[in-house]
């Protein structure tokens, strides 16, 4: 919905409110998660039901349904007479499907909880946040699909509660012989955690965990001890484990025969005994198939950045992983809100609409107008940011508020660093991101020598490291000279190395006034060597561009610019100079030029250039002064940070090898090549010899 006027901010918070406060019913199934629809049974307890569209599906269900009556199902279904006793036999029944297909309905009715401020025990209603979160699980289940989440958690709305009573139905009424592990980041937290399933299991009732109909001994134990640790109990009835460990003590987290696993907080957990959480983790998961009614979660609240758990969840958002990412912000949570009154909500709308674009603010204490817009354009109502306003105000900086109260996943993993790119402007960065038009490589008459820039062509591989989203132009009688741009990031051979890049920057759109744009990356680890001649060949296709290769040696003392093995450019250089003619080089001296020195290729990365690239990205960024194609460079301008010494570099765990090439090529582009400019053919020639481009960097 367009927001273009206070009245229309004001209707559309209307509907959210509606939204939240719709009411939620979990023993009629009112307002309850999956697909529902109304039912009437005249003579059931509930007369009207909302049940879930896959319960519906059921026969028994569906003949009681039909019937509209447990009566007219017993005379005219069943054949029989009926009888209260027959009739509480359905009913039965009937409830035993209902606990099978309604995680929400089992849970209001069977599943104690400790009430959270004390008291007595209660039975489990699902929040809102926790509906959710339990609706994600259930896609996934109804779907047949194994569950891999990773949970991003607010405080206070119970998502490790949800969790592990989602996996104890899926033990108690799914499967028998499902095993369950919970993995916590100390031993107080997993002992809370079985006594959270030994609460549910004592209040439960014995009948429901046999079969209907089965024999069992009523004063027979639900549980018993397995081993001698105390920490593996067994529900006899289901066959299932439910083993408890803990991060500090990585011998207690051994899988094996389980199905579901939960580690919690695994944000906390630090490496012990020389185990790592990825130690840990793939000893208690490395036993599960990916098949259904298998569940891994990993839940934390957000601790830093470039630990195990952030390092997972980046890897999900960014579609990298097995898992999916979860997050709740803090306006998901109903508690967060301040009521006002019809006249207030009209007052602060009037100042919220008014304010939307302002950036200033009065103190360290509060937020500026468009941050707050922004909240309200993420999805927040104004009753939760009038209530954020008044808690921001417990807090010196932003950082703070944000990690106890996040907006999003950006906002969660705060760090100590100070952010370089304005995350606004990098989502209208992101806006021209796209998927490429070709994926491959390009390949010449040889892999390497003066045959490798020959007879150049692109072959299409779904595993290709070449993406496309532009092919080059190449006209008959006319050429564009100063048209492509490519810039080459050298990394590392291993995986756990830098990123080698290729870049490659269409600069035709400046001679009308517009922006220059990504066209081609090559992304990928790769040995030196073939690298040096791979990125000639791209940067020969695309018209024999301007070839700059990050040039950086260990005399800059720049730690956040080392490579695997040390500087590699030189080498690089010296393989392709000879060959490939558009090679970038530096303008020499007087003193150089008189002495006879040799010409210096490539683009030096110091500590002197290195501040004056990054200023003129952060330009370039906030006034979009080009087109990105690649979604996984606006990731790296998010976690890119101005550490605490001054030096620049992405954060603990993230790399910055697409940013730099974008620093490098978009200095290049806007400060040292001349504008293009189209020719006659013949009238243009690349001299081997001299460099096209030669101009001061240092």
């Amino acid at each position: 919905m367009k927001i273009d006027s206070c009245d229309a901010l004001l209707k559309e918070n209307k509907r959210r409110l509606g939204e939240i406060r719709r009411k939620f019913n979990p023993i009629t199934g009112e307002g309850s998660i999956l697909e529902r629809r109304r039912v009437e049974i005249e003579d059931f307890p509930l007369k009207v039901q909302h049940l879930p569209l896959e319960m519906l599906k059921n026969k028994f269900v569906a003949k009681i349904v039909r019937h509209g009556s447990v009566r007219r199902y017993i005379e005219e279904e069943l054949g029989m007479e009926y009888a209260d006793d027959v009739a509480h036999a359905v009913i039965k029944q009937f409830c035993r499907v209902r606990y099978r297909y309604d995680f929400t309905f089992w849970a209001a009715t069977l599943a104690h909880i400790k009430r959270k401020g004390g008291g007595g025990d209660i039975l489990f209603r699902l929040n809102r946040p926790q509906r959710r979160l339990i609706s994600r699980y259930e896609k996934d289940r109804i779907a047949g699909r194994p569950i891999r989440i990773i949970l991003l958690k607010a405080r206070q709305w119970g998502g490790s509660t949800a969790t592990q009573m989602y996996i104890a139905w899926l033990q108690l009424v799914h499967k028998v012989g499902l095993n369950s592990l919970i993995i916590a980041h100390v031993k107080d937290t997993s002992v809370e955690i079985m006594d959270m399933f030994a609460k549910l299991i004592n209040d439960y009732p014995l009948e429901l965990l046999y079969k209907a109909g089965e024999k069992y001994n009523p004063r027979a134990p639900k549980t018993e001890n397995v081993g001698q640790s105390g920490n593996i109990k067994r529900v006899i009835a289901r066959n299932c484990k439910i083993k408890i460990g803990t991060a500090e003590k990585p011998e207690s987290c051994r899988g094996g025969d389980y199905n579901c696993v939960h580690l919690s907080e695994v944000g906390l957990w630090k490496k012990t005994d020389g185990k790592s959480p990825e130690d840990i983790v793939d000893s208690a998961t490395s036993g599960i198939l990916l098949k259904p009614y298998t569940m891994i979660v990993y839940e934390s609240t957000a601790k830093g950045v470039g630990n195990f758990f952030h390092r997972e969840y980046t890897a999900a958002l960014k579609g990298e992983s097995q898992f999916k990412p979860f997050f709740i912000s803090w306006f998901d949570i109903d508690q967060y809100s301040t009521e006002m009154d019809e006249a207030e909500e009209r007052e602060f709308a009037e100042w919220l609409f008014e304010n939307r674009n302002n950036e200033n603010t009065m103190s360290d204490r509060e937020e500026c107008g468009k941050y707050l817009w922004w909240l309200f354009e993420k999805g927040a109502t104004l009753q939760a940011i009038r209530w954020y306003i008044e808690e921001r105000r417990k807090y010196s900086d932003h950082g703070h508020m944000a990690s106890e109260y996040p907006s999003d996943e950006e906002e969660a993993f705060v760090h100590s660093g100070a952010r370089v790119f304005d995350k606004y402007k990098v989502n209208e960065i992101e806006k021209t991101c796209r998927a490429p038009l070709k994926v491959g490589d390009v390949y010449g008459d040889a892999d390497e020598g003066k045959n490798a820039i020959k007879n150049l062509r692109f072959t299409e591989d779904r595993q290709g490291m070449l993406w496309i989203w532009s092919p080059p132009e190449v006209y008959e009688k006319e050429k564009v000279v100063n048209r492509y741009l490519t810039v080459v990031d050298v990394g590392g051979r291993s995986d756990k190395a830098d990123w080698s890049v290729i870049c490659v920057f269409d600069r035709m759109p400046m001679m009308d006034g517009d922006r220059p744009i990504v066209v081609a990356q090559w992304y990928g680890h790769i040995d030196i060597d073939k690298l040096a001649w791979k990125a000639a060949q791209v940067a020969a296709y695309y018209d024999n561009s301007m070839l700059v290769i990050e040039s950086n040696t260990l005399e800059t003392h720049d730690k956040e610019r080392q490579i695997e093995g040390g500087d590699q450019s030189l080498y690089i250089l010296n393989q392709i100079k000879n060959i490939y003619p558009n090679l970038y080089a530096r303008k020499q001296s007087e003193d150089e030029i008189r002495e006879d020195k040799p010409r210096k290729y490539g683009f030096h990365t110091n500590v002197a250039t290195k501040p004056m690239i990054i200023s003129n990205l952060i330009k370039v960024v906030r006034e979009h002064l080009y087109n990105e194609r690649d979604a996984r460079c606006c990731y790296e301008y998010l976690e890119y940070e101005r550490k605490q010494n001054g030096a620049y570099g992405a954060i603990a765990g993230a790399h910055d090898d697409l940013l730099m090439t974008r620093a490098i090529g978009l200095h290049i582009c806007f400060n040292e090549m001349d504008m293009p400019e189209v020719v006659k053919k013949g009238q243009y020639i690349i001299r081997r010899d001299k460099p096209m481009v030669s101009v001061a960097t240092i």
